[in-house]
């Protein structure tokens, strides 16, 4: 039996700087038939872009902090360590919006982009589905509060080591999934990205 499911209805529960709907909803089972009926939320902010911004030539990373509502469960760790991010508008690929934040979040401008992975954050409960990047600057000048005023944004800017940041996986100070994924990624493949972009052997 090919996998299929059926949606029997459908409602917005809330609808302003996110969406929220429900369903009520059935599948096919791996062992043949359909499920019961099921009532699932779902969170809805679309389209989504994270780049990690690395500078071959000093072999560090940018790191953004911010105020984070999602983990006001944790008083104390309300701002998260994260890399720049932020959903596609309309009209926009995936590639503009990399380039866009950076500038907008850190300041940087990217000079080349290499495409990652897309990946869903959490299919579980919400529909966001990112795009992530790595992209090249050069992180001599890096620092500071960056963010736009209309978005209520707060965002201290810091060029870290390679070796600092991964460190900090590793002691959780990053708790954020998507910059995990990111450096994680980079330590794959760190020493392919040098070699492809530094200006200078290493």
């Amino acid at each position: 039996m090919s996998q299929a499911f059926s949606i029997l209805n459908h409602e917005i529960l809330y609808n302003g700087f996110f969406r929220l709907e429900k369903y009520r909803l059935k599948h096919t089972l791996y062992a043949g038939g359909w499920s019961a009926e099921l009532d699932r939320e779902l969170f809805i902010r679309g389209e989504c872009v994270g780049v990690l911004l690395y500078d071959p030539n000093t072999d560090q990373v940018v790191l953004i902090e911010q105020f984070r509502v999602g983990a006001l469960v944790q008083p104390d760790r309300a701002w998260l360590v994260e890399i720049v991010a932020g959903a596609i508008e309309e009209g926009e690929t995936a590639a503009e919006v990399a380039y866009r934040e950076a500038l907008e979040e850190a300041g940087c401008a990217i000079e080349e982009l290499l495409e990652i992975s897309r990946f869903y954050t959490s299919p579980g409960g919400t529909a966001e589905r990112l795009t992530l990047f790595c992209g090249k600057v050069d992180s001599t000048a890096v620092g500071g509060v960056y963010g736009l005023a209309e978005e209520h944004e707060d965002i201290l800017v810091r060029a870290v080591d390679f070796a600092d940041a991964y460190r900090m996986l590793e002691t959780r100070e990053i708790e954020s999934a998507i910059p995990i994924i990111a450096i994680q990624w980079l330590a794959l493949n760190r020493t392919m990205l040098r070699q492809r972009w530094a200006a200078t052997p290493f």
